[in-house]
């Protein structure tokens, strides 16, 4: 889906007329619809200061163009210069982020990672996105495609394909020979609590090699706090202790006992408000 809506400054950003819609086919749909959201938006809002946007793909954030995205998933998506586009339309600025590093931020500046130095920031979804947040800025990497953990190669694959929450549902059809589309991740969860052998089986994987993942970043970055995402870490209760548990089975003791794991708390609202701290950022 698409998310959107107005964010109005203040101390506290407060972020009002939300709504969403199913996300078009392909970029140029996808284009197209933001052009109509827009429209919306400005009629009912009055003066618009910019336009922030929180998208899927690696993204040139000085630019506001999506230099790569997954023709899969998204058809026609790479090389939409989103920003142009939309400053060539409506005579306002438009600043794009990554949906991960717009997270990041969001948690960073009013969530899990407040007040951190190095935060590293998951997202668990279909697949696995990750940003790093120093000191409040966003790493992007010498060519914007820091943090893409999700390529991440482990045991003959990678991060995404071993770990992330669209896997576990698929394990989870596959072990009880049903269709994918009988189960959800609150479907597992929810049968994991009544002692389901395969869910729990299934979970216990996926926290396994989310723990030996996430060492394995933090050898390399070393950060204060790992701040978890995504709609399967709603579960933050049942999931919490395993994934300390899996992480510390990773982590030499000298680094987990400077490490804590952390939930995210933005939730669905991680995205505008992260487009949002990044225009500020910029426009600052």
């Amino acid at each position: 889906a698409i998310k959107y809506g107005v964010v109005q400054s203040g101390e506290i950003p407060e972020i009002i007329q939300t709504d969403s819609c199913k996300t078009p086919e392909n970029g140029t749909k996808i284009l197209q619809k933001v052009f109509d959201i827009i429209e919306g938006l400005k009629r009912n809002c009055g003066q618009t200061e910019a336009v922030c946007i929180s998208s899927a793909g690696i993204v040139n954030s000085e630019e506001g163009c999506i230099l790569e995205a997954n023709d899969d998933l998204i058809p026609g998506y790479t090389g939409t210069k989103i920003a142009d586009r939309v400053k060539e339309k409506f005579g306002i600025p438009c600043f794009v982020e990554n949906d991960v590093n717009c997270a990041g931020l969001a948690e960073y500046r009013s969530g899990a990672a407040k007040g951190s130095h190095v935060a590293l920031i998951l997202t668990i979804g279909t697949g696995i996105g990750g940003s790093i947040i120093m000191d409040g800025e966003v790493y992007h990497g010498f060519s914007n495609s820091a943090c893409e953990v999700g390529y991440m190669h482990m045991d003959d694959s990678d991060f995404q394909t071993l770990g992330a929450a669209s896997i576990l549902t698929k394990k989870v059809a596959a072990w009880k020979e049903e269709p994918t589309e009988n189960w959800s991740g609150y479907h597992i969860f929810e049968e994991a609590k009544k002692d389901d052998e395969i869910c729990n089986r299934a979970i216990d994987e996926m926290v396994d090699v989310l723990g030996k993942g996430i060492a394995n970043i933090c050898y390399v970055v070393n950060p204060e706090v790992v701040v978890l995402g995504g709609g399967i870490m709603a579960q933050e209760a049942f999931l919490k202790d395993k994934i300390e548990k899996a992480v510390e089975k990773y982590l030499v003791s000298s680094m987990w006992e400077h490490t804590s794991i952390a939930f995210a708390k933005n939730q669905n609202n991680a995205g505008m408000l992260g487009a949002f701290y990044h225009f500020q950022g910029r426009h600052a």
